[in-house]
């Protein structure tokens, strides 16, 4: 398993197009949301600035780039090719493989987080303690793992032409919805309460709370150890089915 991990790593870091958008764009569009934004006025119902707030939903952003759209398109396109067939006649286990896939897409999304974080500082000035930088960069690549197992779910859902439409519309779907690319508090109150139980709402609640030197919410925690289950469970199910059938 770890050479496959070591194999998964350097295709991702061979891909050019992957890693702008994973690591450059997140920062990007973090400059483009917050570049021009009052360093002193305060988003309604968390006390923080806006380069604030957008930091953490920027590096949760790219995170979510990183693990999703890498898993789910090289996914079925292994499937299409044949590649996965092969490695059934190793002595790699299912699970080896499924944990491959979600260890090398996590460790590939650090960069991103990272990269924002170094932005919002050097650019926009964005301040904390220590210990909050360590925690934020713990919580944001630990929840990571939620959107990995998204990301093998669909890459064993769909097929390696539908792939790419349904990882995208859930990938906007659950950025924009999620409160991502704009706080949820200036969305319609409907659609508020639909964002609070999504796993993107509770991914970057979470690191808020602790910029705000507080204790993440057992709400969000739970939010997202749920869809975790779901979406690895999901995942398991869809590997076993797909060996079935070959």
């Amino acid at each position: 398993m770890n050479a496959l991990i070591k194999l998964e790593l350097a295709r991702a870091l061979r891909n050019r197009k992957f890693l702008f958008f994973s690591v450059i764009y997140p920062s990007v569009l973090f400059l483009l949301i917050a570049g021009q934004a009052d360093s002193r006025t305060r988003i309604d119902g968390t006390g923080l600035t806006l380069p604030t707030y957008m930091m953490v939903s920027m590096a949760s952003f790219g995170a979510l780039t990183a693990v999703l759209m890498g898993n789910s398109e090289r996914i079925a396109k292994e499937r299409e090719s044949g590649w996965v067939r092969q490695l059934r006649l190793t002595t790699l286990p299912g699970r080896g493989y499924v944990l491959a896939k979600t260890a090398s897409a996590a460790v590939v999304s650090l960069p991103s987080i990272v990269v924002v974080f170094v932005v919002a500082a050097a650019v926009k000035d964005v301040r904390l303690e220590a210990w909050q930088w360590l925690a934020l960069t713990g919580a944001i690549w630990a929840g990571s793992l939620v959107f990995a197992a998204l990301g093998v779910a669909i890459g064993y859902l769909a097929s390696g032409d539908a792939v790419r439409p349904i990882t995208m519309i859930t990938y906007f779907g659950l950025s924009m919805l999620g409160g991502l690319w704009m706080p949820s508090s200036t969305f319609p109150q409907w659609l508020q309460d639909i964002a609070e139980w999504l796993p993107t709402h509770a991914y970057a609640a979470m690191g808020q709370a602790i910029e705000q030197s507080q204790v993440p919410h057992a709400r969000d925690v739970t939010i997202l150890a749920v869809f975790f289950v779901l979406f690895a469970g999901g995942a398991a199910w869809l590997y076993r089915k797909d060996t079935l059938k070959a």
